[in-house]
């Protein structure tokens, strides 16, 4: 099983960047996927959920309003739309597939929010 991010990078404060996460599961449909960030000296947090079963979503209070997770079960990716990013958003963000007692991770990528 893979988990692969993209779309991380540079942001001005006020920006936009788009994350994507191409999942090689078979199942993937059935799976809660999860994105999680960690910034320097900082536990990993999680940012955003959305179920596998019912496509509900829950966030962080820190990103709610401004960023959106989705899903394409056709495509088996999970996406993050960030919008008015600040600089506290700056972080390795990874991405979690998560089923019954069982967790997938990709590698991360990294958002940097800077004027």
């Amino acid at each position: 099983v893979q988990l692969v991010e993209s779309g991380g990078g540079l942001a001005q404060p006020g920006g936009s960047l788009r994350l994507s996460c191409a999942a090689s599961i078979f199942t993937f449909n059935l799976y809660d996927m999860r994105w999680y960030r960690q910034a320097p000296g900082k536990e990993r947090e999680l940012v955003a959920v959305i179920n596998g079963e019912d496509g509900s979503t829950n966030y962080a209070g820190a990103v709610k309003g401004r960023f959106t997770i989705s899903r394409d079960n056709a495509k088996k990716t999970v996406y993050l739309q960030m919008n008015s990013l600040m600089p506290e958003d700056t972080a390795a963000y990874y991405c979690n597939a998560h089923r019954w007692s069982t967790d997938y991770w990709g590698q991360g990528t990294q958002v940097t929010v800077s004027s």
